[in-house]
């Protein structure tokens, strides 16, 4: 016989563990989706370089992490788990399994019993160490932490532009017009034509469904070119200030209350006066169903109808 052929065999060769990469980005914006083709392809390579491993599945969320019920991926990653067919999770960071220190705990300490090894590529930690759980507990409160501050430095970011009054918010665009080559705003015809006719036309009586048939006559379309408008782009319209010609900003810290922020006066051309917007916010409120009372908000006997007599008269730009 031959000389035979002998080769070590070595502990992983043993078994290949199914592996499972679980990305998350927070929005579907296009520098996330970005974020998210990272994460895949990082993670990926790095299991196909694993000799023991080989990729079973890949879950992706678009969603955010601060509720890990809200996931369906995460979710489905976990039936897996119980299933026993996973026996590794590859996670990019802490930050991307979930910025709730305590969902996150109660997940990996849900998954761990499994049997289940979960290890995070960003800040090295293992569900193998027997400290892993004290490292991720540090890890995703500097994680929670670090993005409530973010949020907190945009929050003030906004506030200060807006009282400064140097906030590009002041100029966002809207139905009805249009930047200059400064980025200012100016009226944009025919779309604010729509808008005075919508303002003028609820204040002689017209319901919301009697202005989207109004509209769907004239060969008016919506703001998203469609030849039937929604209810909600109409409401919108009758509840947007910035057609008087002023620009408001809320306050990000107080928007309970609707009403708290910062108005430049005279900001851009105005498309209707700011007689003609107070007067269909009074005629909107009139025409609610909901009513306060002290008890509480109950519903009015009686609804509105677009048949009723009015005696308010317009013109092109105002109430006369």
């Amino acid at each position: 016989m031959g000389a035979k052929s002998i080769r070590k065999i070595d502990a992983y060769e043993k078994a290949i563990k199914n592996a499972a990469i679980y990305c998350r980005v927070s929005s579907g914006k296009a520098r996330q989706l970005n974020s998210l083709t990272t994460q895949i392809s990082a993670l990926t390579r790095m299991v196909y370089y694993i000799p023991s491993c080989r990729l079973k599945d890949i879950y992706v969320d678009i969603a955010s992490g601060k509720n890990a019920t809200g996931r369906k991926e995460y979710q489905r990653m976990l039936r897996d788990c119980r299933r026993g067919e996973i026996d590794v999770i590859y996670v990019k960071s802490v930050s991307r399994f979930g910025r709730d220190t305590v969902d996150a705990l109660s997940a990996f300490n849900e998954i761990r019993p499994l049997g289940v090894r979960i290890i995070f590529q960003e800040e090295g930690i293992d569900s193998d160490n027997l400290e892993a759980s004290l490292m991720l507990s540090v890890a995703t409160s500097l994680a929670q932490a670090e993005n409530e501050s973010r949020s907190e430095n945009i929050n003030m970011g906004i506030q200060f532009g807006a009282m400064s009054g140097t906030s590009k918010l002041y100029s966002k665009k809207c139905f009805g017009y249009d930047h200059d080559k400064d980025g200012n705003l100016v009226i944009k015809e025919p779309e604010a034509s729509a808008v005075r006719l919508i303002f003028e036309n609820y204040l002689a009586g017209y319901s919301i469904l009697g202005l989207r048939k109004l509209l769907f006559k004239k060969g008016i379309n919506s703001p998203t070119n469609k030849i039937l408008w929604c209810k909600q782009s109409i409401e919108m319209i009758l509840n947007n200030y910035k057609y008087t010609g002023n620009s408001i900003i809320l306050d990000p810290e107080k928007t309970q209350s609707g009403r708290d922020g910062y108005c430049v006066h005279d900001h851009h051309p105005a498309v209707i006066s700011t007689e003609m917007f107070e007067a269909v916010q009074i005629e909107r409120v009139s025409r609610s169903n909901v009513i306060q009372t002290e008890t509480g908000k109950t519903r009015k006997s009686t609804k509105y109808s677009s048949k009723r007599k009015y005696k308010v008269k317009t013109n092109r730009h105002s109430m006369v």
